[in-house]
């Protein structure tokens, strides 16, 4: 194996990359060429990037580890902490012992620190790399960094409710039933070219701002610039939507999802906070979900955060992981 070090993207190229994440055992849409250019196109513009490639003996791209440093001595991975759901070192579904073997011994006598973030439960980077820095004479640490609850998706909207338990259904279906009463012309709209959704993402951004304060610091002019251009380039690969809940009020209710490999993941959300009594979020996550199954989908991934209104839809939490090497 050999690790060669780049210091940008473009010297892998977007169809090496992109081929990597198919072949390999995560597949998110967060490690995918478009995410990370974007996001180091806005986040890291003035940081030094270092893209350690790793190649078997007959010169085939076997696996790339994508960083910036965000403080003298600190690599992190690209995508950060705060935007991107599913990150880890890009394999070859199979080969990532061995390519995390001869990573860490390219660095035996670095004294930088390595920081992975949200790396899946089920990778290898949890389970086998402590072992393996161990014998390169490192440290490795893994710990929670946060959930992702998920839904396994059954064949029908009718076994999906016949699923819930009896409390979370009755409210389901409570809350259902108080919106078509007090707004009856409320209905759920989806939105999925790159025209479209960039006509309508000023709805979502306001519903967004107005939601929480936090969101509105999370939302800045960067954040704003962000996600315009990744939303609009997944867009243009059948890989977003943005869903609204429309009334004669106005949009009360929006959701960003994104799609990859059967899932469709919950991105960000947005609502009027003036019309929580008539819970729109809760009642336009239902119609997303209710699509994801009609359209055959496997999973429904609500992505990071534990927030409660995911729980009465009955996922079950899956860890992802921040992981350290020294």
């Amino acid at each position: 194996m050999k690790v060669s070090i780049r210091d940008r993207l473009d010297a892998v190229g977007a169809r090496a990359w992109d081929d990597l994440v198919a072949a390999s055992r995560l597949r998110s849409p967060f490690l995918s060429w478009t995410w990370q250019c974007e996001w180091s196109r806005t986040f890291a513009e003035q940081r030094r990037l270092e893209i350690r490639c790793v190649e078997d003996d007959g010169g085939d791209l076997v696996a790339v580890l994508p960083f910036y440093e965000s403080a003298p001595g600190v690599m992190e991975t690209i995508g950060g902490a705060d935007v991107s759901d599913y990150l880890d070192l890009i394999a070859v579904k199979g080969r990532e012992e061995e390519a995390w073997t001869a990573l860490l011994q390219s660095r035996t006598a670095d004294t930088v620190e390595w920081i992975l973030h949200a790396v899946p439960e089920a990778s290898p980077t949890v389970s086998a790399l402590p072992p393996l820095a161990s014998a390169c004479g490192l440290e490795a640490s893994a710990a929670v960094e946060e959930r992702c609850p998920v839904l396994a998706l059954p064949p029908s909207w009718e076994a999906y409710l016949a699923r819930l338990s009896g409390k979370h259904r009755h409210e389901l279906q409570r809350k259902m039933r108080r919106l078509e009463r007090e707004a009856p012309d409320a209905h759920a709209s989806c939105v999925a070219t790159p025209a479209d959704i960039e006509a309508r993402l000023g709805d979502f951004l306001a519903l967004h701002r107005s939601s929480r304060i936090g969101k509105a610091r999370f939302m800045d002019d960067r954040m704003e610039r962000f996600f315009r251009r990744a939303l609009t380039a997944f867009a243009e690969q059948g890989a977003a939507r943005l869903w609204f809940l429309d009334t004669s009020w106005g949009p009360i209710a929006a959701f960003v999802t994104i799609e990859w490999d059967g899932t469709v993941g919950l991105y960000n959300s947005g609502f009027a906070p003036e019309r929580a009594a008539v819970s729109p979020g809760v009642v336009l996550l239902a119609r997303v979900i209710r699509d994801a199954i009609e359209r055959r989908c496997a999973k429904f991934d609500f992505l990071r955060g534990e927030e409660r209104y995911k729980y009465e839809f009955e996922p079950i939490p899956e860890a992802v992981y921040q992981v350290r090497i020294r």
